[in-house]
């Protein structure tokens, strides 16, 4: 999967020119993409992945080390061996490059197929997958429902900034409920409704969600590998209060951290167990 000679020279490759690692700035919710939390028995092999892409280093969370790209954080967690996210409710995460060339220089191999031009796939050495779009590949595009406009979720439709960055968050759930889960995030998450390619899709600051009919069985993601998703919110105490007012019911209540950090845990009615943050970015 990556040639280990390269990932020295990898990280210079993709690193020169990619926008800063941070997270986009909130909607009007107070919403954005904020983490990707993976439990790995090899927290080096994975660690070097990520760097290769074009991440940088954010330091120690606990036992956790924290990765930044631009639009998102990886968190990886030391554990035993688990199953990976596939046959779960997210089944991958997906960047936007600026090429394929881009990532085989740095030693990756895309995995891809005649009839989806410009996209394509790479093995994590946890066992996952991501997804890659070269920056003018027809299914970047995202058209916003009739009557909506944003000019954050027009990002899609423009040229990329950087060399790589976020671009959607895909859920395989049971058959039928994809436009009731594309419901539920914007009236939640305050989303922007639309459609990318031929999946119902909700807009958030940082990630489009994208949701599909999965092929079989649909399993929680808590214990798997991509454990669970965070997003970074403002004003996390009233956000979850007006969750709570909404249905929701919590796994982990609103509490903050010794560090200040401000969290909460919940699982979404299909299956994703979803971290809400406060301040993870700026530790």
């Amino acid at each position: 999967m990556l040639k280990l000679r390269a990932l020295t020279v990898a990280c210079c490759v993709l690193v020169a020119g990619v926008a800063q690692a941070q997270l986009a700035r909130p909607n009007a919710a107070g919403v954005a993409m904020g983490h990707l939390h993976f439990y790995v028995a090899d927290v080096d092999a994975n660690r070097k992945f990520w760097l290769a892409l074009g991440a940088t280093a954010g330091g120690k969370l606990g036992t956790s080390d924290v990765l930044k790209l631009p639009g998102v954080l990886i968190v990886l967690t030391p554990s035993e061996k688990r199953a990976s996210g596939d046959g779960s409710s997210v089944g991958h995460m997906s960047f936007r490059v600026k090429s394929f060339k881009q990532l085989e220089a740095a030693g990756f191999k895309v995995i891809t197929a005649p009839e989806r031009p410009g996209s394509g796939n790479i093995n994590l050495p946890s066992g996952d997958h991501i997804e890659v779009f070269e920056e003018n590949a027809d299914q970047v595009g995202f058209k916003l429902d009739p009557g909506q406009t944003d000019a954050t979720a027009e990002r899609h439709n423009h040229p990329m900034i950087g060399t790589i960055v976020t671009h959607h968050l895909h859920f395989y759930l049971p058959a039928g409920v994809a436009n009731a889960a594309q419901a539920w995030y914007v009236q939640r998450f305050g989303a922007v409704p639309g459609i990318r390619l031929r999946y119902a899709a909700a807009d958030l600051p940082g990630i489009n969600l994208n949701f599909s009919d999965a092929t079989g069985p649909v399993a929680p993601t808590k214990g798997r590998t991509l454990d669970h998703v965070g997003f970074e919110i403002a004003n996390l105490e009233a956000f979850c209060a007006r969750l709570t007012e909404s249905g929701v019911k919590f796994d982990v209540p609103y509490r903050k951290a010794p560090n200040g950090l401000g969290v909460a845990f919940f699982t979404d009615p299909w299956g994703t167990y979803v971290e809400l943050t406060e301040g993870l970015a700026g530790l």
